[in-house]
């Protein structure tokens, strides 16, 4: 029997899931606050005239591309990609990216702010006895998806850097995730790392890695604590939104 598991987050008000500056906004119209709407459509319609005088419900959304479960493009990481490239948008991502075997990397006992390395990457595979293949989607199980809607969420986690990312696009992985707000490090502990070591390689070095090699990672997924290592399938299809960064995804788990 198939089973399916929702790793998504929902994108909702007051939900401290973003920073300030990205906060998404929803007004909820319901069938009463809608008939000013509908009415008009009919000239000569009356409120009384439609079954318990109601019209329909309808939200306007604010938000950025990047909220809720998002998959990122190679645009949102540099301008270019694969060396020289120009970039890929969210709506010029291979469909067949977006639905491939799944492995997890148990990454939760590594404090918040860790950046994780090829060696920590190569040891959990080993652990996990699985050999990647070319186009798995790896996702990242990191401490920071026990803590969505907490107020830490933001500053949760490890992150994946630089060679941990490229450890993963050299086996033909074009796809990755993790549970937490951001694929790097949390930007509060990396902007403590730059203060001391002066060094802006370290600045989001996990996402600009694609600009080496071209790859998608989904942020903010849920309940990748209740997945298997390995067995099953991640289906995470992007909106398609002309010339962007990045496309909400119900991304959803599959098992047999």
């Amino acid at each position: 029997m198939t089973r399916i598991i929702d790793l998504s987050v929902p994108i909702a008000n007051d939900i401290p899931a973003d920073p300030p500056i990205q906060i998404p906004s929803i007004e909820y119209i319901d069938h009463k606050q809608s008939l000013p709407q509908l009415l008009p459509f009919f000239p000569g319609l009356k409120p009384e005239d439609l079954p318990d005088g109601e019209g329909w419900a309808v939200e306007r959304v604010v938000l950025s591309t990047h909220n809720g479960t998002h998959l990122d493009a190679p645009w949102h990481y540099h301008s270019t990609m694969n060396r020289g490239e120009r970039a890929m948008t969210i709506d010029e991502i291979p469909l067949e990216w977006c639905f491939q075997p799944g492995v997890k990397l148990d990454f939760r006992h590594f404090p918040d702010g860790y950046v994780a390395t090829a060696g920590d990457v190569e040891e959990e595979l080993k652990r996990i006895g699985h050999e990647l293949q070319p186009l798995e989607i790896v996702v990242v199980n990191t401490s920071a998806g026990a803590k969505f809607g907490q107020a830490d969420y933001v500053a949760s986690g490890c992150g994946m850097g630089y060679e941990a990312t490229m450890y993963l696009l050299d086996r033909g992985v074009r796809v990755t995730g993790t549970d937490g707000w951001s694929w790097d490090a949390p930007f509060v502990h990396t902007a403590g790392r730059y203060q001391r070591e002066g060094d802006p390689s370290i600045i989001w070095e996990g996402h600009k890695a694609g600009r080496h090699t071209g790859y998608c990672h989904i942020e903010k997924l849920h309940r990748l604590e209740d997945l298997p290592a390995n067995g099953f399938k991640v289906s995470c299809f992007p909106v398609k939104i002309e010339r962007a960064s990045a496309g909400w995804t119900r991304a959803v788990a599959i098992l047999d």
